[in-house]
């Protein structure tokens, strides 16, 4: 039981590094225990990263109002079962526009009205097979409603499936294409597939192509499920999520039969370098006529003023040797 049962509403914020450690706080600052307060967490506490950028625990905690409290907010507290019920007729009222017992009709109209709101005068054509309803655009423009590599396409696509399925029984797979876009997207995908499958494998490096939606991942994946050489997987999360080619069986760098060749070990000379013959050969010629030869650069006035003048009288002297 609170201290204070009869007072009016008061309220507090408190920091701590949990949840539970400022609740308890604030109930012992306002004397009063936690069946008696109205409690409410403004902020979850967050460790960072790497210790950057944490954060505490910041909760509010009310003294429940008293019975004159409650009813001066009757009024308030109906102006918002108001609101909801209105937010409740607004969605009501979307559904029954597009509630029509056939999907293909539901989705057919979905898609007219959106692309006459985008001031593009399209022929749409919906028809439901097996659960799926397929439609068809026709016009002008068309390269609006694709947008880059289908993007516009596949969120027109998704916005008509969350329309439709809102009033089907069972879940509606919902297909759009124009100029048969779809099929010209997935021969382009399967042939790059093979491309770079091809040259994955004569590098044995693996490739990461850029991220792709779900239903062009699964063409890249199947094209070369069965492949010998490469296999494939996804990383990433939504929406750049990529699909991976790797070779299938990678052989370490540097090994016999790898990727390159490995250097061969010298087998001899110092350093671990071996002379080529022909430079083996020189060096040996040089040294038996090393002897022989005398440069000018070995004579040294200062070590013969006793014997000869000059260079010419040392070479003189020297010839025979």
């Amino acid at each position: 039981m609170s201290k204070f049962p009869n007072t009016n509403s008061i309220s507090i914020e408190k920091k701590a590094r949990s949840v539970e450690e400022a609740i308890e706080a604030a109930l012992s600052e306002l004397s009063i225990e936690r069946a008696d307060a109205v409690i409410e967490i403004v902020q979850e506490p967050s460790k960072g990263f790497l210790g950057l950028g944490a954060k505490e625990a910041v909760v509010k905690v009310s003294t429940k109002q008293t019975a004159a409290d409650s009813e001066a907010q009757t009024e308030p507290a109906a102006a918002e079962t108001s609101a909801d019920n209105a937010e409740g007729i607004k969605t009501e009222t979307v559904n029954k526009i597009y509630s029509d017992a056939s999907p293909a009709e539901n989705a057919r109209r979905f898609i007219s009205d959106i692309l006459t709101a985008m001031g593009l005068d399209v022929n749409v054509s919906a028809v439901l097979e097996d659960d799926v309803v397929k439609i068809n655009l026709e016009g002008e423009n068309m390269g609006i409603v694709i947008g880059k590599r289908g993007d516009t396409l596949d969120s027109l696509q998704y916005l008509t499936s969350l329309v439709v399925n809102q009033t089907s029984e069972g879940y509606i797979k919902i297909s759009i294409d124009t100029e048969n876009y779809r099929e010209k997207r997935s021969e382009a995908l399967e042939a790059l597939a093979d491309r770079l499958a091809a040259k994955v494998a004569r590098t044995g490096k693996k490739f990461t192509l850029e991220p792709m939606n779900p239903y062009e991942r699964r063409i890249i994946h199947s094209q070369l499920q069965d492949n010998e050489d490469v296999t494939t997987f996804s990383i990433g999360q939504e929406p750049y999520r990529k699909v991976v080619i790797a070779p299938k069986n990678p052989r370490p760098y540097g090994r016999k039969g790898g990727y390159g060749k490995g250097r061969k070990r010298p087998q001899s000379g110092r350093g671990g370098y071996s002379r080529p013959s022909y430079e083996r050969h020189d060096t040996a010629e040089k040294k038996s006529s090393k002897s022989a030869a005398t440069y000018k650069a070995d004579f040294k006035p200062q070590q013969h003023k006793a014997e000869y003048k000059n260079f010419e009288e040392y070479l003189a002297a020297h010839s025979k040797d």
